[in-house]
């Protein structure tokens, strides 16, 4: 390779890094305009795990507030569960070279985990819910009025055929929600991200990632076999992933069957006196449901 080859490479390496930073940052602007989720005064919390997605976020909403209009704080905040292996040193010295304030919070769920799911199972949903009630705790210890979460757009629309495959509902994971006990507001500002993005993104920050290795591989996941069904529904259909996340953002509650979430007992016709279309014949009468067959 010749050094004028290497250099137009360069150039056409950073030319594309420079587009995919902007891309970012520009759908995470916007989903935090679309969902009002930044507002002025705001103290977020950050939630940090050390993988390419929370990274990105803390990164992207660290270069936002330099130059958004209003003013809000940041901190991060990692949950150690006390996996063992687990590299302590790591994200404490990162957090303190980027100058973000930042709070460790040691918490031993792994004993819990491992203690309560069989050998084999999978361990993510007992994981989730004993680690967001000790978030939800250290946000309000912090005086946090947000909570920030590192979900993508490819989370959401996995979450989607995941509820709905195993779930029997048809719900995702929406950009901004307010707790169950109404005491805390969580964000996914990387809702209009795609996990594609994310990954280069960080691989080209270099983030120091350290691995989830409490679940082991567990390839057996749900999540994972939808994660993949979607990679190659993408490859195979390319744009097919935009439109998903297009129908979630665009629901019709009448063309759906939820009896609480539409009035269908009430629907009625309001011109019942209007004129038969050319052709159509009124039989006058009601049906007897009694007596179908």
């Amino acid at each position: 390779m010749t050094e004028a080859v290497a250099i137009e490479l360069t150039r056409k390496d950073e030319y594309e890094l420079n587009k995919l930073s902007k891309r970012l940052h520009r759908n995470v602007g916007q989903a935090i305009e679309d969902y009002n989720m930044v507002e002025d005064g705001d103290r977020i919390m950050v939630c940090l795990s050390g993988g390419k997605d929370s990274y990105t976020l803390l990164d992207i909403l660290m270069n936002l507030r330099e130059r958004a209009p209003i003013r809000f704080e940041l901190v991060a905040v990692n949950l150690d569960q006390k996996q063992p292996g687990f590299p302590e040193h790591v994200l404490p010295e990162y957090l303190s070279r980027i100058g973000v304030p930042f709070k460790i919070v040691e918490e031993d769920t792994y004993t819990t985990v491992t203690r309560v799911i069989p050998e084999g199972k999978t361990m993510c949903s007992l994981c989730s819910r004993l680690r967001r009630g000790i978030l939800y705790r250290t946000a309000r210890e912090l005086n946090c009025n947000k909570i920030a979460l590192g979900h993508h757009r490819d989370d959401i629309i996995e979450t989607l055929f995941l509820n709905m495959f195993h779930g029997g509902t048809l719900k995702a994971m929406p950009p901004k929600l307010v707790s169950d006990d109404g005491r805390n507001t969580l964000i996914r500002p990387l809702a209009y991200c795609k996990e594609s993005d994310i990954i280069r993104y960080a691989e080209h920050k270099a983030f120091p990632i350290i691995p989830c290795n409490l679940c082991g591989s567990q390839e057996n996941l749900q999540r994972r076999i939808i994660g993949d069904m979607l990679v190659e529904w993408d490859k195979a259909h390319p744009g097919r992933l935009e439109t998903i996340f297009t129908a979630i953002q665009n629901v019709k509650p009448s063309q759906l069957a939820d009896q609480e979430l539409f009035d269908f007992k009430g629907l009625k016709a309001w011109a019942a006196d209007a004129p038969l279309p050319d052709g159509a014949e009124d039989d006058g009468g009601e049906l007897d449901f009694a007596n179908l067959s």
